[in-house]
């Protein structure tokens, strides 16, 4: 599998011509998604060109389906997260598992943030905020995508250097994406 024919390093911030937040109208959907993966996957093209692949396959099955929704599955707990409203405990374990990529750990401000207690006493949002602010200490940013479902969430992890270029590949691709620290 290769990834679309537009060179793309996501380490010179768009630096081929499209000024960080301007997409040319040759610029294809695919292209699109191959720059995202690539933002998600800092510094790992091959899980990117393996998540292109799979992109590419579930696109070929539903090709009228949104590209936010195909790449859900697609990077969902090595790339990324969609989880329930109601279950700071699984947004929790996708943060860490996410997090471990960079070894990163999120400090969750408590001693155990899988306490039964503590988990009744926050919400997804709360602790989405929590990981975005512990993130953007190490350079990373959370990000949450608008699932028009209240009761799930969904996002990715970028370098903080990436922002710019992820609002724009996001607006492109016609996903509504806002920081970790104002979820959805």
């Amino acid at each position: 599998m290769f990834p679309p024919d537009i060179e793309f390093d996501p380490d010179d911030n768009y630096a081929d011509g499209h000024a960080g937040t301007e997409f040319g109208d040759d610029d294809s959907q695919e292209a699109l998604v191959w720059q995202l993966l690539l933002l998600v996957n800092p510094g790992d093209e091959e899980t990117a060109l393996q998540q292109f692949a799979a992109y590419r396959d579930a696109s070929a099955d539903a090709p009228d389906a949104e590209p936010a929704w195909l790449l859900k599955d697609v990077i969902d707990w090595t790339s990324g997260f969609f989880v329930e409203a109601a279950d700071g405990a699984t947004f929790i374990d996708a943060i860490a598992e996410l997090a471990a990529r960079w070894n990163l750990r999120i400090d969750w401000g408590v001693e155990d943030p899988t306490d039964d207690d503590f988990l009744a006493a926050t919400d997804v949002p709360a602790l989405m905020a929590v990981a975005h602010d512990r993130l953007r200490e190490y350079g990373y940013t959370l990000w949450t995508w608008n699932t028009s479902a209240e009761d799930m969430h969904a996002g990715w992890i970028t370098l903080s250097r990436d922002d710019e270029a992820m609002r724009a590949l996001a607006a492109e691709l016609g996903i509504e994406l806002r920081a970790g620290s104002d979820a959805f």
